[in-house]
């Protein structure tokens, strides 16, 4: 009896099309860092309108971009997140899902800024009280935490100030004490704990001064707004927050679906600077939401629809993909091996969803070359389809 199949790691060979390997996703899931963005004007305007109105004027501002799932939802949101990224004077969260309640969105969103960051925030905290109360001139968090560890700074001659200053910037006098103790090796873990909503035990809390327990939306929204604030009180220009998926709001209760609307409301009121939210949702669901619930949609301000992909966006898309795999400059034929009226077959085939185009173009080229096609012409494409 023959084996039933084949399994190696021998890859093809995807030289005859001038690519070094197939470039399509065999997964069409969005990268962390999307290098390739095929927007719809309509969309990328909205968005750049968003958040740049956001960074010029310090004025919150709030958008949600609906569309189909597999339309580019979350691409989308995350090619965004990658361009802000690169900015020095903003903080950027990513939530991939709003979870069971706002305490969940406010835990995705200090996770995605990270162990590291947060730390750094602390010093950099703390270096603009020791500039302020000493003769050091710490300018960034590496150069606070030099003084700290070589003794040249005494955290016990800045710590008190710190905390009263952040205390009352924040109106949270928990917040603060857990951001200083960011710093602290015995209880930073703690800290990081408490300000992202994990939980820890009395005792611990005790350690660090900390009265309160981070266990409830109410208590989210306090945290998120101390921590905004303390950026502004840095100088940073604001924050941006990308939840994603949030159309699942709908499997909630109707009781727990209107008090996470209510806490994005209440924080969206309590920050009417220095704070920007970008939502990917499904068209029905957010229609149900703006039907329903009316002073939550009226805070957005604006919705953007992202629409099947047209045939022009999509010899841009398979395009923009190839390109990342050529061995050489482009010819004229920018998407060879496929054949215009072969994309067109994929296009009608895909009825313009963006998940279902990738995975039907990887699926293609790996048979084309299977198959050594000179060419993907549309005869291929409906014979493989």
């Amino acid at each position: 009896m023959s084996d039933a199949f084949t399994i190696t790691d021998e890859q093809r060979d995807y030289s005859q099309y001038n690519l070094e390997a197939n470039p399509f996703p065999y997964s069409p899931v969005p990268a962390e860092n999307p290098e390739i963005f095929c927007g719809q004007q309509h969309v990328t305007e909205s968005i750049s309108s968003t958040v740049s109105s956001m960074l010029s004027t310090g004025k919150s501002k709030h958008l949600v971009v609906t569309g189909k799932y597999g339309n580019g939802k979350s691409h989308t949101l995350k090619y965004t997140r990658s361009l802000l990224r690169d900015r020095e004077d903003v903080v950027v969260g990513y939530v991939a899902q709003p979870g069971e309640g706002f305490l969940d969105i406010y835990h995705e969103f200090v996770y995605d800024i990270g162990f590291n960051r947060l730390q750094n925030l602390a010093y950099e905290y703390l270096a603009s009280i020791t500039r302020e109360i000493t003769d050091a001139n710490p300018m960034a968090p590496a150069a606070m935490r030099s003084l700290i560890d070589n003794g040249d700074v005494l955290l016990s001659e800045i710590v008190p100030e710190a905390i009263r200053q952040l205390s009352d910037v924040t109106k949270f006098a928990d917040f603060a004490r857990a951001i200083v103790h960011m710093v602290y090796e015995d209880t930073n873990l703690y800290a990081w704990q408490w300000l992202t909503a994990e939980g820890i035990r009395y005792e611990q809390r005790k350690e660090m001064e900390i009265h309160s327990a981070l266990d409830d939306d109410t208590m989210g929204v306090r945290a998120f707004t101390a921590l905004k604030n303390m950026l502004l009180d840095l100088g940073y220009t604001g924050v941006f927050v990308f939840v994603d998926e949030f159309e699942s709001i709908a499997r909630l209760s109707p009781k727990n679906e209107q008090a996470t609307l209510n806490s994005i409301r209440h924080l969206m009121d309590q920050n009417s600077s220095g704070l920007c939210m970008l939502f990917g949702c499904a068209p029905e669901v957010w229609q149900d939401v703006m039907s329903e619930y009316h002073a939550f949609s009226e805070r957005i301000g604006q919705e953007v629809a992202l629409r099947p992909l047209t045939s022009e966006h999509l010899y841009e898309l398979v395009e923009g993909y190839l390109n990342r795999e050529r061995t050489s400059n482009p010819t004229d034929d920018t998407v060879r091996p496929f054949t215009e009226e072969s994309l067109d077959q994929v296009l009608q085939r895909s009825q313009g969803n963006i998940r279902q185009v990738l995975s039907v173009c990887s699926r293609i080229l790996d048979s084309a070359v299977d198959e050594n096609q000179p060419d993907i012409t549309a005869e291929f494409v409906q014979e493989i389809l």
